[in-house]
């Protein structure tokens, strides 16, 4: 497994109408998905696309997100977690064990309909790191 590429980074927003303003009239984000629900991971998101990759906003949904601990340090909101894409999740899964990184739960499928699993910051230099796995293609 090497490093593939960036395929987003997560925003943490109380807002994501006024994120979406945000990109929309100050810096210009002409592709701007619709928001959607994902309850099984307590959240709302909405993906803006950029020449080379995605802004994930991602608003709290219902009391239990996991976003309200993120957003209670961060009350306006900010850079969440960097996604990178693999094109085997139990590959990866198998070497960032392997490597003593902690992963935050099993495998799951994420808001793009592909399975993702999350490595802890504290093994990432800091960084939440979202895996996630594409099509062998890379689209």
């Amino acid at each position: 497994m090497k490093l593939g590429r960036l395929n987003h980074v997560g925003v943490a927003t109380p807002s994501i109408d006024a994120s979406v303003a945000l990109y929309r009239d100050v810096l210009g984000a002409t592709a701007i998905g619709e928001p959607f629900d994902l309850p099984a991971q307590g959240v709302k998101v909405c993906f803006v696309d950029t020449p080379n990759t995605q802004i994930e906003l991602i608003e709290p949904l219902g009391e239990g997100s996991p976003i309200h601990g993120f957003l209670a340090k961060n009350p306006a909101g900010g850079q969440h977690h960097l996604c990178y894409e693999v094109p085997d999740i139990h590959e990866a899964k198998a070497r960032f064990e392997a490597k003593g990184a902690r992963l935050l739960g099993a495998p799951r499928t994420g808001a793009h309909g592909t399975p993702i699993f999350f490595v802890h910051p504290k093994d990432m230099g800091g960084v939440l790191t979202e895996i996630m796995e594409t099509p062998r293609d890379g689209h």
